[in-house]
């Protein structure tokens, strides 16, 4: 999934800074969530891109981001913090002499995005002397003036800060009754508006909403002092507060009687169901050595496709442009120019989607402008593509960006990164009984 957890709880931190254009909009609160009007950004984006191409630049693109994050902690059946915090910016990226530069600023107003965008083509020519093979991009047509919004029913942030703590402080409730000793609890909530602008013709505005209702129960043994805990069984997904409606059609019971969630959560009954299984563990007997058939639970999967396909998929990792904590790649390009290598068994394909509704990494555009699609990356266990940009498909010999480049933030510049990565489910639809059957 993409951005990963980490990246999800990352809050960034950052003072808003005054729009020239238009400054009595600068004390918009995070409950009114007033949005910089699109005339008003286009005219900054303007200036922006107007100062690149003046400037020597052949490419440049725009982002005016203004990033929300709110969460709501609690410790049994109290609450422990409300914490919010807004970032807004730009960040300008240009290709000038063949390379690329990228320069950001917190001074959103004429001056300041003009500087930002000069500073962009002034880097970009300094590192020109370094380069060895000049910047290709695959052509994305403008779009002209359009927006996407993440198809939400209900806004996180103007769900009132009570409502948050009383559902947080009845899930603790829950746990305890339940016979957890402890609960700590936190909804975290993250609004991106992102408006893009390119010299390709292109201006975008979005509007994305996540949401991730997190716990943990713990429950104490007082006659040995052990301890034990279960954690939520919720995702952090690409949806609005209605995630936590928890209705009854979002839900699949498995053979044992657990429950798995889809698009809708029940954090009161899942807090309990913790608690319970919390208990559970105290007096589980040690596992006995043997053979045994193993049945992975789906978020077992979900982490071995993250690391095992996403991660190795990334076209700049495979490349060698990138190398962390990770790792590299072992999918080289060799393998793919095989045309044989096997993956897994004929039934696994394996796919990337940013359009997925409700995930984590869905969005209408990525941060290069580029309108996101659905791509195969295994197909019937055979290695046949990989996650790239505009400024990489040209090196799998493709002519079209597959839509993943993203930034976490205005002041960070966009690169590739991971879409939703998921296994294709297969053509019969099965039960969870049937799943497990042979």
């Amino acid at each position: 999934m993409h951005p990963d957890r980490r990246r999800f709880l990352g809050l960034t931190t950052g003072a808003a800074a005054g729009v020239a254009l238009a400054p009595h909009l600068l004390h918009a609160t995070q409950g009114a969530l007033t949005r910089i009007p699109s005339d008003d950004r286009k005219a900054l984006a303007d200036i922006a891109l107007n100062a690149a191409r003046d400037g020597g630049a052949s490419y440049a693109d725009v982002r005016i981001g203004r990033y929300l994050n709110r969460s709501v902690s609690s410790r049994e059946r109290a609450i422990t913090g409300v914490n919010s915090s807004e970032s807004y910016g730009v960040g300008v990226r240009v290709i000038a002499e063949g390379t690329w530069g990228f320069a950001s600023t917190n001074d959103v107003t004429r001056d300041g995005v003009a500087r930002a965008a000069k500073q962009a083509v002034a880097i970009a020519k300094a590192n020109a002397v370094l380069q060895t093979e000049p910047v290709r991009l695959a052509p994305v047509r403008g779009h002209g003036e359009v927006s996407w919004r993440t198809p939400i029913r209900t806004n996180a942030f103007e769900v009132p800060i009570a409502q948050q703590a009383e559902l947080l402080i009845s899930a603790g409730d829950a746990a305890l009754k339940a016979g957890a000793n402890f609960f700590n609890a936190t909804i975290f909530a993250v609004n991106e508006q992102k408006y893009f602008a390119s010299t390709d013709g292109s201006y975008i505005d979005q509007d994305v909403h996540r949401l991730w209702p997190n716990f943990n129960a713990t429950a104490v043994d007082p006659s040995t002092g052990k301890f034990q805990s279960r954690s939520t069984l919720a995702s952090p997904v690409g949806m609005g507060w209605e995630y936590l409606d928890g209705r009854p059609d979002t839900k699949t019971t498995t053979p044992a009687g657990g429950i798995v969630y889809g698009l809708g959560y029940d954090i009161l009954e899942d807090a309990a169901a913790a608690a319970r299984d919390a208990r559970a563990k105290l007096s589980a007997k040690s596992v006995v050595p043997g053979k045994y058939t193993l049945l992975l639970d789906p978020s077992h999967l979900w982490l071995t496709i993250h690391e095992s396909v996403g991660h190795p998929l990334e076209l700049d990792r495979v490349l060698g442009y990138e190398a962390n904590y990770a790792g590299t790649s072992f999918a080289t390009l060799d393998k793919w120019q095989s045309k044989s290598f096997r993956y897994g068994s004929d039934i696994v394909t394996l796919y990337a989607d940013k359009k997925e509704p409700g995930s984590l990494g869905a969005v209408g555009y990525d941060d290069e402008g580029v309108q996101t699609r659905e791509w195969d990356l295994v197909t019937k266990g055979i290695l046949t593509n990989y996650q790239a940009t505009r400024d990489q498909v040209h090196m799998i010999g493709q002519d079209a960006s597959h839509g993943c480049s993203y930034a976490d933030n205005w002041s960070s510049v966009q690169f590739q990164r991971m879409p939703n990565v998921s296994l294709r489910p297969g053509t019969t639809p099965k039960t969870p009984a049937e799943l497990v059957s042979n």
